[in-house]
């Protein structure tokens, strides 16, 4: 019989098996042998006293405790086939999934494979010269391969998020992702688990085609009839759309034809980076560079009159990266190394955008994405359209001045000193500042000049839905077309687009 126990340990005992051991053999008050695992672990940091929350299994079966991971996939090389585009988390989620049920995924990816990437990501830092088909958000693990690989989600009702965590294990993570409160890969660890799942694909059965660009869609009667693949015209009568919240030639495409798209609210705002050090002192009591604790992260949400302002994708230890898809546009992202170990923390902090924000026809489905468009091309202009990023330090930004220098970033193309008001309008700029006080009252020390505004943090989510029925999946107008993931709108992060790679492919299978 397998019992859960919770207790409190300091930081400095999580790894003394003997001392843990102890404990819980004086709380069970047990006299015979046991075993124990880790199941669930989180810093509780808001006493000076820091301390872990530890939940164990127990048993005195050690067998009992072994992980039974199991993914059994078919042989799938003569079955009925799905094609799927995007080899995003939702693409690749549901192609593993498709494997499990016996039917043959067809990967369709614009961009490149995982590690041709990364020879596009250095032109990108070095050169500043951006390849629209492959980028931080396009190519094969989507966007979060290269921006951090938090597996992190508030959206358990949307699937099960432990079976998503397992897979990652069974493909080469580590387990510890199966106990972290806030588990993390690192974008440095994420390439090798992607080549897995890719290799699994093709061994049994599937298909995975890089540099090969959705460019048509057709469709009969209401029903998807054929798609065109780098101009190329191919029978489809079952397609899992899941090609991210960057691909706007895709809802440009979607629109033309005649399929329906809709406007949605995203979030819009700058990325702030501060050090590292400074972090850890606020949310550590003052413990720096201590050998127990990891780099501290933070979470941070207000309401500002009627919107709110959150911190989104929070990187401790990371790295703020140019994330473009296009030439004439600045966009950043953060992303961290496995370790964390990078001298600086960042963290988008954004406001939220409805349709009624943005100006033009609320009719017009892409009246948020043009807002969107136009904030990120003004940052490219004042930036002397180049992928300098513009900057402006906090307290500068507070008092509406421009910055006359910046402390060392980890932004590699280089800053531009702007005032965040010269691209943002009043409404996004004041609610900012007005989250920024209460932020510092949260986090004392938050609102520093050491840390410096980077804008636009611009792809927060998709400005687009391509709806669906909530029974069946399919687009409401057009049978077999299956919207999935963030482009659709239906997830935000790499766990929850994986649960809806596999929530579609279960309904397409049904």
């Amino acid at each position: 019989m397998i019992k859960e126990i919770q207790i409190s340990i300091l930081p400095e005992q999580v790894n003394d098996e003997k001392f843990i051991k102890n404990k819980l053999q004086k709380k069970l008050k047990l006299s015979s042998e046991f075993f124990f695992k880790w199941k669930r672990k989180s810093i509780d940091a808001r006493q000076k006293q820091i301390k872990i929350n530890a939940t164990f299994l127990v048993s005195t079966n050690k067998q009992s405790l072994v992980n039974k991971i199991i993914y059994k996939p078919q042989n799938v090389l003569n079955s009925t086939s799905v094609v799927i585009i995007g080899c995003g988390p939702a693409g690749l989620f549901a192609a593993l999934r498709a494997l499990e049920l016996g039917i043959k995924p067809i990967i369709y990816e614009r961009g490149k494979d995982v590690r041709s990437r990364r020879r596009d990501l250095a032109r990108i830092n070095k050169d500043e010269i951006i390849n629209p088909e492959s980028n931080y958000c396009f190519g094969e693990g989507g966007a979060g391969t290269y921006s951090d690989g938090k597996l992190y989600t508030r959206s358990k009702k949307r699937g099960d998020v432990k079976r998503i965590l397992e897979l990652f294990v069974h493909f080469g993570a580590k387990e510890n992702i199966l106990v972290d409160a806030h588990p993390h890969i690192g974008t440095n660890k994420l390439p090798d688990i992607i080549e897995s799942m890719r290799k699994c694909i093709i061994e049994h059965g599937g298909e995975v085609h890089f540099n090969s660009k959705l460019t048509d869609i057709d469709h009969l009667n209401g029903r998807l009839s054929h798609i065109s693949i780098n101009d190329l015209k191919i029978p489809c009568n079952k397609l899992i759309l899941a090609t991210g919240h960057s691909a706007r030639d895709v809802f440009y495409l979607l629109h033309s034809k005649n399929i329906r798209v809709e406007s949605k609210s995203f979030a819009l705002g700058v990325r702030i980076e501060h050090p590292q050090s400074l972090i850890d002192k606020i949310q550590y009591h003052g413990r720096v560079n201590d050998e127990f604790l990891p780099p501290a992260s933070y979470s941070l949400v207000t309401q500002v009159e009627d919107k709110g302002v959150f911190s989104f994708c929070m990187c401790p230890g990371g790295i703020i990266a140019p994330c473009a898809t296009d030439q004439q546009e600045v966009v950043t992202n953060g992303w961290s190394p496995s370790k964390r170990n990078n001298p600086y923390s960042n963290s988008g902090i954004v406001v939220t955008i409805q349709p009624s924000d943005c100006e033009g026809e609320l009719e017009n489905p892409f009246i948020c994405l043009d807002f969107q468009k136009s904030i990120e091309k003004k940052a490219w202009e004042l930036a002397g359209k180049t992928q300098h990023v513009p900057a402006q330090r906090l307290i500068d930004f507070m008092d509406n001045k421009l910055s006359v220098d910046f402390p060392i970033t980890s932004y590699q193309p280089g800053l531009t000193s702007v005032r965040m008001d010269d691209i943002f309008p009043l409404f996004i700029t004041s609610k900012l500042r007005k989250a920024f006080i209460e932020f510092n009252k949260k986090m004392k020390g938050f609102l520093s000049n050491e840390a410096v505004l980077h804008a636009p943090e611009s792809r927060t989510s998709s400005p687009i839905c391509i709806p669906r029925n909530k029974e069946n999946f399919n687009h409401p107008e057009i049978t077999g077309l299956y919207p999935c993931g963030e482009g659709a709108g239906y997830a935000g992060g790499i766990v929850s687009a994986a649960m809806d790679g596999v929530k579609v492919i279960n309904a397409l299978a049904n």
